[in-house]
């Protein structure tokens, strides 16, 4: 089975303006992901799916071939559905471009995990989160087939006690089937879509499964600055970057 890795890239954010083009230990973040995915083996290839030309231009600079699309889309995802409409491949993976720590082993995790659930369309990565009150950290919860139930801005599931607990957030490095993603392309958004602003909550919501599996990582999704300053700090003690920081 032939597996890309597609990174959707938009320029504007509401949270963080220019938001691609942020810089991280002296690269902007756009190169991290690329070069950090490019690490994987289970890739047979990698492309930057944008409506920039800006962000073009890094990912040739990057090593990395791009798909010009739409400006239009509402999600990531939508935008991978229009990338992947002359490319060849049997598993895609949406490699979200703020995953700045991405972990190249765990790509090869999500995809392992959907080759694993060979009935499922759809595998997604969780790990362990204790941050509350954080709507722009995606939670989920799973059932005991560790299959994800739901999806929310909100913490879940809900703690009526003061005890610390630990709740589970949703890595964004998500692995469809093909067939799954362009079914996905044909769905209106829906309705809890539409209210916790996660699009994954569309399959959920058409009766498909999403298959998860839970890995150790520190990966933050950046999407507020604060975002960008915890991402920074960490990065200083990453092991990867060393193997790429100077290639660019």
């Amino acid at each position: 089975m032939k597996s890309i890795g597609i990174i959707p890239v938009r320029m504007e954010s509401t949270r963080l303006p220019q938001k691609p083009l942020r810089m991280i230990c002296g690269l902007p973040m756009i190169h991290h992901v690329i070069k950090r995915a490019q690490m994987c083996g289970s890739l047979a290839d990698l492309y930057v799916a944008t409506d920039s030309e800006k962000i073009a231009e890094l990912s040739d600079q990057a090593g990395c071939k791009f798909i010009m699309t739409k400006p239009s889309h509402k999600t990531g995802t939508d935008r991978v559905c229009e990338a992947i409409q002359h490319i060849q491949a049997d598993i895609i993976v949406n490699i979200q471009g703020d995953e700045a720590l991405l972990r190249p082993e765990h790509i090869d995790a999500s995809i392992e995990c959907l080759i694993d659930n060979k009935d499922i369309g759809v595998a997604m990565l969780g790990v362990k989160f204790e941050k509350l009150n954080s709507p722009s950290d995606i939670k989920i919860v799973l059932n005991k087939s560790q299959e994800i139930m739901y999806f929310s801005r909100n913490d879940i599931p809900a703690n009526p006690t003061t005890e610390k607990y630990s709740m589970l957030k949703a890595y964004h490095l998500v692995s469809f089937r093909r067939n799954m993603l362009e079914k996905f392309a044909s769905w209106e958004r829906t309705p809890l879509e539409k209210i916790e602003v996660v699009e994954y909550l569309r399959i959920l919501e058409k009766g498909h499964k999403i298959a998860c599996k839970i890995v150790d990582s520190s990966a933050i999704s950046v999407d507020t600055l604060e975002d960008l300053k915890t991402v920074s700090k960490l990065m200083k003690r990453d092991n990867l970057i060393n193997l790429y920081k100077h290639t660019l």
